[in-house]
Parts: C-alpha cells; structure tokens; sequence
C-alpha cells in the first residue's frame, strides 16, 4: 500500500501549465528519482507533496502517523543557535518526550490499581514515539551526521547567523536526516556537498535510511546507486521508467526515437500543407487555403520539438593555435590565509604539479580546500605565498568562473555569442546569427528560448550560454570553476560529450571523438564528469596537502579501496594471537553485549525508580500473603502478573544501573 499517494494533480501559474493531471505512488522504503530540464515542474511537484503549494486540483494522501520531511533551499534557522545546536533541533520533539517520560515515571511511584496500568500504557506509548523520533543517543547522532556533511568540530560551535548559504543548507538536510522521518522529500540535497558529502550521503539513503525517498537531482552517480525508479517531468507530464538512472538513460533514447519519428512525421504534414498553400492561394480555393493556412499556424505553435539530446551533433568548434607541449608548471606552491577567529588557514603548502598539452586535470577536495584559489594563482589573478608558476607559451585560456557579474543582461544567447567570439579574436572573427544559432541549439536552446534575453534566464541557462561562448571562442585552454553547478541532467551530459575525447552515441552506440581538443583544468563535485572528462586527479585535502593522481577518477577511487584495504589488513592480522601463546579473552558480562531501553536514564533516575519499584513489589508481595486474596482468583492472578512485571523492568533497571556503574 503507498505511503504517500498525489492523483490527478494539475497546476497552472497564470496561462502556464505546470502539470496537467499527474499521479504519483510511493511505496514504504522506495526510492524514487525526479528528473528533468530545469523549470520543469519539478520542484513544485516535491512543493504540492508537501504540501508547501496548494495543487489546482487533485488529491495528495499520506499513510496515516507517516511523518513527511521536505529539504527547503531557503532552510529557516535560528540565527542564535551554534551549527551543532541548529541540527540538534531535530532532536526537541525526544526532549519534550523524555521530560513526559520522567513525569510518568514520578506518578508511577504513588500510582496503583487501574491508574498504575494506564500509566504503564502511556509510558509504553511514549517509549515508542521516542523510537520512532530516533531513539536515544542524539549527541553521537549529530556529530555523525555532520561529519558525514562535511563539517568538523572545530565548526561546530560557530553562529547560525556566520555560517555560508550553503552551510545552512548542509545544516538544514542534517537536521531533516536527524528527524528520520518516514517520507524524505529531497530538492538537490548535493547543491552545496563536495565529493566526499555526496559519497556519503549516497550510502546513507542506499544503505542506512530505511524510509522512501523522493529525490531531485543532477547527480547521476547519485541516482545510479540510490533509486530503484526514474520519474521525469516534461511538458506537465510525469513519464515513469522503472530502474536506475543508466537504465533510464537506455529507456529514454529509445522513446526519443519514437518521438523523433512523429516529429518528422509532423514536419512533412508541414511542407505538404504549405505546398498546397502555395498552389492555391491565388487560385479558386483561395478560401480553402486561406483557412489551412490560419491552421497550420496554430499547429506550429504547438509543433513537437525535434529532440535535440538525441543527435549526435558535430559542433565544429574553431581551432586554437597549437600551445607548447608544457602548459603550466608549479613548483613548491604555497598559499594559506588569516583567519582572526580560528588563526591559520593553510590551503596547500609545496605543491607541485606539470600539466602537458592535451591533458585533462580534475581538481577535487572538501569546501573551503582551495581549489579555486588555486585556479586564480594558476591564471595570475593571485599571487601564491611560496613557490612559482610558469605559463607555456601561446596559451589562449577561455575561464569559467562563478561570477556572472560580466554578461550583458541585455543580450539574447546568439547575440551573446557572437559578442564573445568577436573579443576574443580582437574582432578578427564574426560569427554568422545561424551559426551562433546552431550552437545555442547545441547547447539546449530551443528556438524560442534563443530569443530571451540573458538577464531574465535562470542560472542554468545563463551558465549554458557562458559555456557555449567559450567553446566558440577559440580557446586552447579551458580553466571551469564549477560549470555544472545549476545544470540539468541534459545539459550536463551535452557538456560532458564536448569535453570528453570520446562519447558514445546513444543511438547507435558508436564512441566518437569530443568536440575540443584541447588542456583541461577542471573544478568539480559531479563526478560522472570529472570520470569522463579527467585524465589527471588533483586531490586537496583540506588540510594543507595535495595528491597528484595520474588517471581517472575511478581510478583514483580504486587505489583508494586498496590502500585502505593495506592499511587494515595488517592491523587485523596483529589483532589476532599467535597460536602457540593464545589466550582466550575472558567473556564479558552480557551487561555489556547490549543496552536496554533505560540506556538513556542517567543512574540518579535509575536508582530513583528501581527504589519505587521496590516499593511497589513489596507492596504487591503484602497483598499476596493475605490469606484471603487467593479465594478471588481473578484478583490473584492480575496481583502476580503486575508483580511479574514490575520485577522484569526492575531486572532491567539493575542491569543498566551495573553498565553504567562500571
């Protein structure tokens, strides 16, 4: 039966249709992923499911007591709290339930008869709801999880109020994890996680997280190990693909073909019509096609769009001048930086590294490494502390940054385009509107999108167009910060089959080669495009060091395996005695192989209601020894098994009072 249910949901904003009568089932422990183009509908799909925006029409149920957590990208945090108590709030729903906890068992000690077992019920209740809410143990639960995040100790302690958009955005998916509610609702949960985040967080809902998950994301690795199930949002419809994301992958193409059959089905209906039309517009059936004419235009409004991710498009690009065979040299680099608050950050000390034409450099590490600092210090935009840099010769170097503060806003894609190339060969080149065109076709603007101007797209789409600049731009060196950070899937692959040496052809599946040719150094937490794109892997720690890996990333993740592998053999082999002075540990108490549900209590409250079950038992054993309470058999047996009862949770009592005594 489906924990969480949304049937026939339409929405429209203004003459917009967002979704036209789309259902969705979850299942208990499924996990689904949302894909789609961005501005697709479906962030406002997770929205309705939460019931953050209220559908036009449609229905959304849950199972009943099933708690439904939503990630938000804008989290509400208490600007007072430190970041160690903004994710223990997860937790205050346990708090309130302890304190009614404790107060139960204080009624306990002066409770008898019927109101004794109402009170064993409540705190058999509560006992649950405390479960349920994550149990015991929640200092060790935080610092787990946002270790997990990214987040060290040294972090902990710092102000909501200083923390980055994108920490409080960790923060905000730590404390909805805590939560650990039945239905997870997440809206690009890898936004602001480095690599080693989104590992984690991968094998946190693949491996640890029991409840169903809803999950949109850019992440293909993500999806390939987390959901069992693809759902896409195009065109208001929701169109479902049972597997991961590669089995989708192979789904999909095949129901682009069907689609690209009816869009050239579409496309001769078109020339026949207008051939008609022509013939006959002067003539006697001028009325006839005059009113086919006013039809065609209308079918043209809503004409299918030929699906451009499935061409296997040559873009062409211009060819930069040939550069030396070394391109940048680092010798001994070091750069570290004043931190008033927590003295000094070292970002990377004696660093070296030699990139050759041709190669492909991914640079990897946690937030705040220095990854981008690095890049700037590379370019000459700063100077490194210790060390030096030198640039081969005949270098034209195209960088993409975060900042967008360069575009004109005024500008549509094409134009953008045509500008970039025209700078960037001092005005020695100018390219034609169709070709501009073509390669903003490449890049996933529709005709009609090509016409907006750049100041009123999405970040997505601005970055497709800066990206699609640069490549055009005759470059022989590509320096990108980031390129995918407000990518959709489409778009990421498409950056993915330029940059690399060889893609594959999802239609015929044929490799051929990349669209550049040239040095690649890139910034990036997307590892399905650091695998296809990098020869080279430059890991910085954190810490101040640096590893140069010659090879893919799998590659690197693979010798990663087996130097841990190395490093725990040998401790597991000393762990294990010699045979000829073997000596048999002595057992340890089972007070210790497992905790009891009082684990929680500190021992002034265990003492406490182990002396009022004392009471209570002796009590019990007076009523027994009467001499007339066996002649009411009824009333003997409802004596002994409250007896019984109380004696089991005072045995527990004791056994916890001796673990923690120890």
């Amino acid at each position: 039966m489906p924990i969480l249910t949304g049937t026939n949901l339409t929405l429209s904003f203004g003459e917009r249709e967002i979704l036209r009568g789309v259902s969705i089932n979850l299942e208990p422990g499924e996990k689904i992923g949302v894909v789609g183009r961005n501005g697709s509908g479906k962030s406002t799909l997770l929205k309705i499911l939460a019931g953050l925006v209220k559908q036009d029409s449609g229905d959304v149920s849950c199972g009943q007591g099933v708690r439904v957590g939503y990630l938000q990208q804008n989290p509400k945090l208490e600007p007072g709290d430190t970041l160690k108590q903004a994710a223990g709030r997860a937790f205050e729903i346990v708090d309130q339930l302890q304190i009614e906890l404790d107060e139960i068992f204080h009624k306990m000690g002066d409770a008898k008869g019927e109101a004794l077992e109402k009170l064993l019920r409540q705190q058999e209740r509560i006992e649950k709801a405390i479960e349920a809410a994550g149990g015991y143990h929640n200092d060790h639960k935080v610092d787990q999880i946002l270790h997990g995040l990214g987040f060290t100790d040294a972090q902990f302690d710092i102000k909501v109020r200083d923390l980055s958009g994108g920490q409080k955005s960790r923060v905000a998916l730590g404390r909805l994890l805590l939560e650990n509610p039945g239905v997870l609702l997440l809206d690009e949960p890898t936004n602001h996680l480095d690599v080693a985040g989104r590992e984690w967080l991968e094998t946190f809902l693949s491996e640890e997280y029991p409840g169903a998950v809803i999950l949109i994301s850019h992440d293909r690795y993500l999806l390939d190990k987390v959901v069992s199930r693809i759902v896409e949002v195009e065109d208001g419809r929701l169109l479902d693909y049972p597997g991961n994301y590669a089995a989708f992958r192979k789904q999909r193409v095949e129901r682009r073909i069907t689609m690209l059959r009816a869009w050239e089905k579409q496309q001769t209906m078109f020339k026949r019509e207008e051939a008609y039309i022509r013939q006959y517009k002067a003539g006697q059936r001028a009325k006839q096609a005059k009113g086919r004419e006013s039809k065609l235009e209308r079918a043209k409004e809503d004409a299918i769009e030929r699906p451009v991710e499935l061409d296997e498009i040559k873009l062409n690009l211009p060819r930069a001048e040939r550069t030396g065979d070394i391109v940048i040299t680092a010798r001994d680099l070091g750069k570290k930086y004043e931190n008033e608050e927590r003295g000094t950050k070292v970002l990377f000390h004696d660093l070296s590294m030699h990139i050759e034409r041709g190669q492909r450099w991914g640079i990897i590490g946690p937030n705040g490494a220095g990854k981008t600092t690095l890049v700037r210090c590379m370019l000459g935009e700063l100077e490194p502390d210790t060390g030096s840099i030198k640039l081969g010769a005949k270098l034209a170097v195209g960088y993409f940054s975060q900042d967008r503060s360069d575009i004109d806003p005024e500008k549509t894609v094409y134009r953008h385009i045509q500008d970039t190339v025209r700078k960037a060969t001092d005005e020695r080149v100018m390219m034609s509107e169709q070709d501009a065109r073509n390669l903003a076709g490449a890049f996933l603007f529709s005709g009609r999108e090509q016409e907006k101007q750049l100041g009123v797209m999405s970040g997505g789409e601005q970055s497709r167009a800066v990206l699609a600049g640069l490549l055009a731009s005759a470059k022989n060196v590509l320096v990108l910060d980031e390129p995918t950070n407000h990518l959709d899937i489409q778009a990421c692959e498409r950056l993915e089959e330029t940059l690399a040496r060889t893609h594959e052809n999802p239609m015929t599946g044929e490799k051929t080669s990349g669209d550049f040719d040239g040095t690649i150094i890139l910034i990036s937490h997307d590892r399905a495009l650091i695998d296809a794109v990098c020869d080279h892997i430059l890991v910085l720690d954190g810490e101040g060091g640096a590893e140069v890996f010659p090879g893919t990333y799998s590659d690197w993740k693979l010798t990663q395996r087996e130097r841990e592998e190395q490093r725990t053999t040998p401790a597991r082999a000393a762990e294990t005695p010699k045979a000829a002075v073997s000596v048999a540990p002595s057992p340890k108490p089972a007070i210790q192989a497992a905790k009891s549900k009082y684990s929680w209590m500190p021992l002034d409250k265990i003492e406490q209601r182990m002396n009022d079950l004392g009471i209570e038992i002796r009590k019990l054993d007076a009523e027994l020894g009467g001499a007339d309470v066996w002649t009411d058999y009824e009333k003997a047996n409802t004596l002994s098994e409250k007896r019984d009862a109380f004696q089991a949770e005072l045995d527990e009592l004791e056994t916890e009072w001796l673990r923690k005594s120890e």
